[in-house]
């Protein structure tokens, strides 16, 4: 993976450059001391795995995610404060390392990245909405829409879950949401997409997919309701 640090204290960029060279899965491309310097490097497309600092003098490393948008690479931060922690995970990113970075830390957030880089993909929905492709692996496989029972964000990826296997593809639920423009599928959580033909039983907060509990919030419940119809 081409990795490329990004942070504008030099004692953390060397702790992290003798992190990177731990793993031979790991070539360091560059690394940058503000965010500015760092986009331009992304841009490039030849980074796949970002160790972003947070808070940087003029762009922030947030802002930098936000900037990027679907164009980042995989991202971890690495920051010496828990405040941000919320705002990152909802920017679908890896990890979340705070600083002083343990070793042990480090590689197991670059073994999360490397599990999502064999399932990277990109969504395609065809012309008749009946099916979508994902990549598993070095396998490019074609699922059919009305299996998939529903999917859920988790991290930095989405797991699409059907009666008997689960994919996890990197990507985030707004991206696949927005990639599958077919009326079965309907958001009933900001975690979690359902195949609503697939609904067993609704009791309270929470649904029953084939054996499976998936929780409704109150933001999303009218529309479940209205799409399911209930007489």
């Amino acid at each position: 993976m081409n990795c490329l640090i990004v942070d504008d204290n030099k004692i953390a960029l060397t702790a992290l450059k003798q992190m990177v060279r731990m793993d031979p899965a790991l070539t360091l491309i560059k690394e940058c001391e503000d965010a500015t310097a760092a986009y331009q490097e992304v841009i490039l497309g030849q980074i796949d795995l970002l160790f972003l600092d947070i808070e940087m003098p003029g762009m922030s490393g947030l802002d930098l995610v936000k900037t990027l948008g679907e164009k980042k690479p995989m991202i971890i931060f690495t920051t010496g404060s828990v405040d941000y922690a919320a705002e990152a995970f909802d920017l679908s990113v890896i990890d979340y390392l705070l600083k002083p970075i343990i070793p042990i830390r480090f590689l197991q957030a670059v073994e999360k990245a490397k599990t999502l880089l064999k399932n990277k993909n990109i969504t395609l929905v065809n012309k008749e909405d009946e099916f979508i492709f994902i990549r598993d692996s070095n396998v490019v496989r074609r699922l059919k829409l009305s299996d998939i029972l529903y999917m859920e964000a988790m991290g930095g990826s989405v797991k699409i879950y059907l009666d008997n296997k689960v994919y996890s593809i990197y990507s985030s639920l707004k991206s696949v949401e927005e990639k599958l423009k077919h009326g079965i599928f309907l958001r009933v959580h900001r975690s979690f997409i359902i195949n609503v033909s697939k609904i067993d039983t609704l009791e309270g907060g929470t649904l029953i997919i084939h054996n499976y509990f998936v929780p409704v919030s109150d933001a999303y419940r009218a529309a479940l309701n209205k799409r399911m119809q209930i007489l």
